[in-house]
């Protein structure tokens, strides 16, 4: 079902599609194997020609036994005797180098597949929109990449030889034994009915067992993740919780290694069962064969010794074919939940036919058309797991309407914002500020009505030419655990050292950057760690400057740093600003005295929008905000125009002024 409104489609999943894994599992498995099918045929070739070898052995042991060593004209036949026996050698030594280039393309074939598999999934995810990674634990997540892949690592590299490999074997063992004696071949294969049932039987039991053990590692992987992350290791000491998050993976660590004794006992007993019936079966055979050999002559003991030799070679390749079939539907487990995550279907995807921006005539209007917004409900495609509230064997983002009761994020908003001006947005915290600044990037798309750049919707747009309009900084910075260099050249990678550094200089950070003892270098640990907030915040300002939109966003830059290293930010972020349609949401409001328009939001409404002095003379949210901020009229503020010291002075714009002590009146 697809919006009218250019909304996303609705996709759900049936329980019948949930139970069979959605498409037919081995035909997806065989196609993600399509580009190594060459490869295929020769291992393919090299089976059919080893299995075939082997197959001969037992026929030249007969032929050694009725005619070189016992003819029936009696005598050694010594000639005859050492060219068979020269056979049996070199069977073995062909078959082994057959073997060793047959390992050789399956381990190429099944780790090319694996790493097709990993980077397909990692780039679907990359296309996923915001709501699934705000829904779905990080540690399940990586759990999916990690284990699941590794998981199925041996069916891709071994299990498809195996089983071509044991079935050929298996074929040519009983149409040789048919051969040399079918009496004693339905002997053989008297209880075999019993045993393809219940290996069947413990097959699907251990395919649930695996989706349960993999959930469970997921569970532990995301306790892992989120407690021994820097911020987890923090939250932990500064609450005194470090015994809780023990015994918290303790229990999981217990639930895991209970599935993992289940897994590997299950089908045990069946095993043994069938291993024992193959020792057993030679005694019946011998037993069988001595009433044929009483007054017949079409048992002979070369025939005897080939069958039971047979015998003894079928049971491996059975037991594996048995064995591999359990470990192909634990497998199969494991693809369903990979190929759960490739079927999702990303919420913000980009039309067929949609336009670029051009960079060299983009304006920068920003216009909110009649917006409607609420965000997306997540569900999961099974029960809760390990206290992941979502699941961890795939999730859904319901992206109809949500429940009746659940309220409009952004109720109505109609506004402009012109090109070149900076706009500001402020509120109480909750009124749909963020929200606000996340449709303009279509990290979500509206419900109704739409989001403009330029006069043209968002959604009717290249997404690759508005992320490269569109330069955020977040009130949290994220840096990864890299060189500062390396994370300021990620807004463009091909920078030059010069325009790093001109970044820098702008962000007011290169200074500070020389007096680190390995300068840009310098490694900032994970999430940026090691470096203090202020920094980190001007890193960010450098990366944006770097990629230098047409359009930037502040999400309240400064709120959580001290004065002076706020005045460093803040005279960044006017460099920043400089030429840009600026969106900055506001939570102190003395950075914005000198917004060209100024938009007040409360419970996802548009209640007002002026200027400064048009706001605190017309008394509603804008001045009552700023009553409660500033009660005493004393604030803390830079040079800025519009404010006027207790002396008389008038702020003036200048980059790097120092802070003053100003008195606003109210």
């Amino acid at each position: 079902m697809a919006r009218g409104d250019g909304g996303p489609t609705v996709t759900h999943l049936s329980e019948t599609e949930i139970a069979s894994g959605g498409p037919p599992i081995l035909r997806r498995i065989a196609h993600m194997l399509r580009p190594y099918r060459t490869k295929m045929v020769f291992v393919a070739v090299a089976v059919v020609v080893s299995a075939a070898l082997t197959s001969v052995v037992p026929f030249l042991t007969k032929a050694i036994f009725d005619k070189a060593l016992f003819p029936p004209d009696g005598g050694v036949r010594t000639e005859l005797l050492a060219w068979l026996v020269a056979g049996m050698c070199a069977i073995p030594i062909v078959t082994a180098l057959i073997g060793i280039g047959q390992n050789w393309l399956t381990s190429t074939i099944g780790n090319s597949a694996m790493a097709d598999l990993r980077s397909d999934l990692f780039a679907h995810l990359q296309k996923m929109e915001l709501a699934f990674f705000t829904a779905t634990k990080t540690g399940a997540i990586q759990s999916r990449l990690a284990n699941d892949v590794a998981g199925v690592r041996t069916v891709l590299t071994d299990t498809a030889t195996s089983i071509l490999q044991n079935s050929v074997t298996v074929i040519a063992a009983f149409v040789s034994m048919i051969i040399l004696s079918w009496q004693l071949t339905l002997l053989t294969l008297v209880l075999m009915p019993v045993f393809v049932y219940v290996q069947l039987q413990v097959g699907k039991r251990r395919q649930r067992l695996a989706r349960r053990t993999q959930e469970s590692l997921s569970e532990m992987t995301a306790i892992t993740e989120e407690a021994l992350s820097v911020s987890g290791i923090l939250l932990s000491k500064v609450f005194n919780r470090a015994d809780s998050e023990v015994d918290r993976y303790r229990q999981a660590n217990r639930e895991q290694t209970r599935l993992q004794v289940d897994q590997a006992m299950t089908g045990r007993a069946f095993f043994a069962t069938v291993q024992t019936f193959f020792a057993i079966t030679p005694a019946l055979i011998y037993l069988v064969a001595g009433t044929m050999l009483q007054g017949s002559s079409a048992l002979t003991a070369g025939t005897l010794v080939a069958f039971t030799t047979l015998q003894a070679r079928l049971q491996m390749p059975l037991l594996q074919l048995m064995r591999v079939s359990l470990d192909v539907q634990t497998s199969l487990a494991l693809f369903r939940r990979l190929f759960e995550y490739l079927d999702l279907e990303p919420a913000i995807t980009e039309r067929p036919g949609a336009l670029a921006l051009d960079p060299q005539h983009l304006r920068g209007e920003i216009e909110f058309r009649d917006v409607f917004f609420r965000y997306p409900e997540p569900r999961s495609l099974s029960g809760p797991v390990g206290g992941d509230r979502f699941g961890d064997t795939g999730v859904r983002i319901d992206r109809g309407s949500p429940a009746p009761e659940q309220g409009w994020a952004l109720d109505g908003i109609s506004l402009k914002v012109e090109p070149g001006q900076l706009a500001a947005i402020v509120g109480p915290s909750g009124s749909g500020k963020t929200t606000m600044t996340y449709l303009v990037p279509r990290f979500y798309d509206v419900d109704t009505g739409a989001v403009l750049i330029d006069g043209t919707d968002v959604r009717d747009l290249t997404m690759g030419s508005v992320a490269e309009a569109v330069g955020m900084v977040t009130q949290e910075p994220y840096l990864f655990h890299g060189s500062i260099r390396d994370n300021i050249a990620y807004a463009k990678p091909d920078a030059t050292a010069d325009e790093i550094e001109q970044a820098a200089r702008d962000a007011n950070i290169h200074d500070r950057i020389l007096s680190f003892a390995d300068g840009y270098e310098t490694v900032t640990g994970e999430r940026g760690y090691r470096l203090s907030g202020g920094e980190k915040q001007r890193l960010a300002i450098a990366r944006v400057l770097l990629m230098d939109p047409r359009i930037l966003i502040l999400d309240e830059a400064t709120s959580a740093l001290d004065t002076e290293t706020e005045r460093l930010v803040q005279d960044a972020l006017e460099r920043a600003t400089h030429n840009r349609t600026t969106i900055a949401i506001a939570h102190r409001l003395s950075t914005i005295h000198n917004a060209d328009v100024i938009f007040g939001l409360e419970d996802g409404h548009l209640v007002e929008q002026g200027t400064h002095d048009e706001l605190l003379e017309l008394g509603g949210l804008y001045s009552r905000l700023y009553v409660e901020q500033f009660g005493s009229g004393q604030i803390e503020a830079r040079f800025t125009d519009g404010v006027r010291f207790t002396d008389g002075r008038t702020m003036c714009d200048r980059p790097g002024a120092d802070d003053r002590r100003a008195d606003v009146s109210l």
